[in-house]
């Protein structure tokens, strides 16, 4: 019998403990079969990723540091609260390791107060769970995907992460069930 798959999910800097413990059962709820459990180790804030000159992290060191933080899981996602970005990107609302294991999740911008609005705690965990269910496909190998409701699609704006869904579109369920197949899954750490 076959194992569901394990991710771990890692505070990076100062997360608040609500937004972790709400959004774990969350993602599990949108990703059947999954177990979706606490890291064992959280990561303090990534300092060393930080570029003054643009006020921002860059995730690529973010990713490298979870991928090496020793989790027994199938994959890592790391949540921060800080502005992300990737070169070449204004910045982003997560990234991923293509292919695995690590994945992280940028909650600065997906809060509404980040754009002048009020805070809306149920806005922003729809938000989180959206980035958090797309950054994990990618790193079993998904790709964007033309349909702006799949979850899938690739958000350049706060606007089109709202619209998109957060489930994947058919080919894109299809394609994540093939890769999950458990004689091409292997535990990281």
């Amino acid at each position: 019998m076959s194992r569901a798959p394990v991710i771990a999910v890692a505070s990076i800097g100062a997360v608040q403990i609500a937004i972790l413990q709400d959004l774990l059962p969350v993602i599990e709820a949108h990703l059947p079969g999954w177990i979706v459990r606490p890291a064992t180790r959280d990561l303090p804030q990534p300092d060393e990723a930080y570029a003054a000159s643009r006020s921002q992290y860059e995730a690529e060191p973010i990713l490298e540091r979870l991928s090496a933080l020793g989790e027994t899981a199938d994959r890592i996602l790391g949540v921060v609260d800080l502005d992300l970005y990737a070169p070449g990107l204004n910045f982003v609302f997560g990234q991923a390791q293509p292919g695995g294991p690590a994945a992280v999740v940028a909650l600065a911008r997906l809060r509404p107060e980040f754009w002048g609005e009020p805070p809306n705690a149920d806005l922003l965990q729809e938000r989180a769970v959206k980035e958090a269910v797309h950054e994990l496909a990618h790193t079993w190998g998904l790709g964007h995907c033309a349909d702006p409701t799949c979850v899938m699609f690739f958000s350049s704006t706060l606007g089109e992460t709202d619209r998109k869904s957060n489930e994947l579109c058919t080919r894109h369920a299809e394609e994540l069930s093939r890769s999950l197949r458990p004689a091409e899954r292997q535990p990281h750490g």
